[in-house]
């Protein structure tokens, strides 16, 4: 019984992860499909595409972490990290399929880096917005 016990508490510990990528990502899905509709319909410059897809990417790491994390009022650092790996992971991949093509370069890094950075302070803000 106290294996099936604890082989639960670690399911529930990855649950809120889950649920954040999957949030992120949909955000994610939706504003890109959003400010495609945008661009094909308006003189947008094509030097703005680049700085908008890292403002979509850092709001979608938020919503996911503030969503994902929503009951859990402890290790913020590592869950957003968390968070913001796998979404980055997922979207590389996603969006890489949805492209064509896989190019794993230092952009990649860049923006692993960039996830990483971002879910960890998103996770501290997170948690700490609840105390309040």
């Amino acid at each position: 019984m106290k294996i099936k016990a604890k082989i639960l508490a670690d399911e529930k510990k990855f649950l809120p992860i889950i649920k954040g990528v999957l949030c992120a990502l949909s955000v994610s899905l939706v504003a890109i499909l959003l400010f495609a509709f945008l661009l094909r319909w308006t003189n947008i410059s094509d030097t703005i595409i680049a700085p908008i897809n890292q403002v979509i990417k850092g709001i979608s790491i938020f919503v996911g972490v503030f969503f994902g994390m929503k009951k859990v009022k402890k290790n913020g650092i590592i869950n957003g990290l968390l968070i913001g790996f796998f979404y980055t992971i997922i979207a590389f991949l996603v969006f890489s399929l949805l492209d064509g093509a896989f190019k794993f370069d230092r952009s990649f890094l860049n923006d692993l880096l960039f996830g990483v950075i971002t879910g960890v302070i998103c996770g501290i803000i997170c948690v700490n917005l609840k105390k309040f």
